[in-house]
């Protein structure tokens, strides 16, 4: 029902003090477990053997061959690391626990995990158990330190995996971890290719010892519990439940649930009464357009959730069609406006619908007589015409501004060409 903090003794210029506040024999959290996604639709657990906070290092900085910087603006800040079993058995998976584990901090609230912005960093430890003629060889265990980004986690994992077989090849007695043991590498983004740092350090290497100046940390278990129930429903559960009760599609239900306020402003809307798809579809386009542009999540960059109901509304109502509805979307997302109706500003924009016939007929003869190669395709049947009918449908839509409906433009130029 504690935890303690002990000093973790090494020498190296990132820490210039020559010990780390770190947690050894008693961490905050141990035994845990993290679901993936897979490819194929299923899931894995990976196991978590403990997380414990600690205080980071500095960071060396390696950019002129002459010598050597060291960065200390990160160093002392708390940190919590993170310690997998060894579940992962390919890259598919190693991706897969790393993207998980993102979604669930940023879930949770733990942390942006930006790792641009240093947020969340990778260090994978990576052997191969490769079995010939009855025997199990064991490749050196590699630990690739500081990813920070996807990409470079990717990258190092593939090129270590590729590299281990191949020195393997070369020397089967050789390089086994019996033989030459663990060793931490850098990864070289230029080069495309991990690089030899140093050998790994075991456990009595570091002499572990309380630390005398830090109190241990009792857990109350009013506390413990009042947190465990404040958790809620989890992305992959919630997620499964998306497919489930609003009929969605597993990739929208995925890009629903990267984080929670996102997912939360989407089932208020439909608990309002928007229409489900309708209303994924518009965080999930013009919403994640927007998120792309300000730099945010798909909630900060959507309108209020009464505003998404009317706006979802007046297009299952034929008000406005999806083009003007996207338009009005945008609109709203880019003002940061969460409190103008839709419908106030599709009035101000001449984006309400046109249901005048005699309008939309106007626009169609128009666009009819402007292409007169475009109408002879369209009689003419065969393979141009599913595409012909396309393009005089948008010339129509250009004219009316994107005001006449769709279904209305067909009809018309169905009954006019088509008979």
């Amino acid at each position: 029902d504690y935890t303690k903090w002990d000093r973790k003794n090494y020498y190296y210029p990132d820490l210039p003090k020559n010990y780390q506040i770190s947690q050894y024999d008693l961490p905050l959290a141990e035994h845990g477990h993290l679901d993936i996604p897979l490819s194929d639709g299923e899931t894995k657990t990976i196991r978590i053997l403990r997380a414990h906070l600690e205080e980071d290092a500095g960071k060396n900085i390696h950019d002129n061959p002459a010598h050597t910087c060291v960065d200390l603006n990160r160093a002392g800040v708390p940190l919590l690391e993170i310690v997998s079993e060894p579940d992962m058995n390919s890259v598919e998976e190693v991706m897969g626990y790393s993207r998980a584990m993102q979604r669930l901090v940023r879930w949770l609230g733990v942390s942006e995990a930006n790792m641009q912005m240093g947020h969340m960093r990778f260090e994978p430890n990576i052997n191969l158990h490769i079995t010939r003629d009855g025997k199990t060889y064991k490749t050196p265990i590699i630990e690739v330190k500081n990813l920070n980004s996807f990409r470079a986690l990717q990258n190092s994992v593939a090129f270590e995996i590729e590299r281990q077989y191949t020195e393997w090849e070369a020397d089967r007695d050789g390089f086994t971890l019996e033989k030459l043991g663990k060793q931490n590498r850098g990864y070289d983004e230029t080069r495309a290719q991990t690089v030899y740092q140093r050998e790994k350090e075991e456990a009595h290497d570091y002499r572990y010892l309380p630390d005398p100046d830090l109190a241990p940390v009792v857990v109350d278990e009013k506390w413990r519990n009042r947190i465990s129930g404040e958790i809620g429903e989890l992305p992959l559960g919630r997620r499964a439940r998306y497919i489930k009760e609003y009929r969605l599609n597993f990739k929208d239900a995925d890009a629903l649930t990267q984080d929670a306020p996102s997912g939360d402003l989407f089932e208020s809307a439909v608990k309002l009464g928007a229409t489900p798809k309708r209303c994924a579809n518009l965080l999930l386009g013009p919403g994640a357009a927007g998120a792309n542009r300000q730099g945010g999540t798909i909630e900060e960059a959507s309108p209020s959730n009464v505003q998404l109901f009317d706006l979802t509304s007046m297009m299952d109502n034929g008000e406005v069609n999806a083009t003007a509805g996207e338009k009005i979307f945008t609109i709203l997302s880019d003002t940061r406006d969460r409190t103008t109706p839709p419908r106030q500003i599709a009035q101000a924009e001449g984006l309400l619908a046109v249901k005048d016939i005699g309008r939309i007929e106007k626009w169609v003869d128009e666009a009819i007589a402007a292409n007169p190669d475009t109408v002879g395709e369209i009689k003419a049947g065969g393979k141009k015409q599913k595409k012909a009918f396309g393009f005089l449908m948008g010339q129509v839509m250009q004219a009316s501004k994107g005001a006449a409906l769709p279904a209305d433009v067909q009809k018309l130029l169905r009954q006019k060409l088509l008979g």
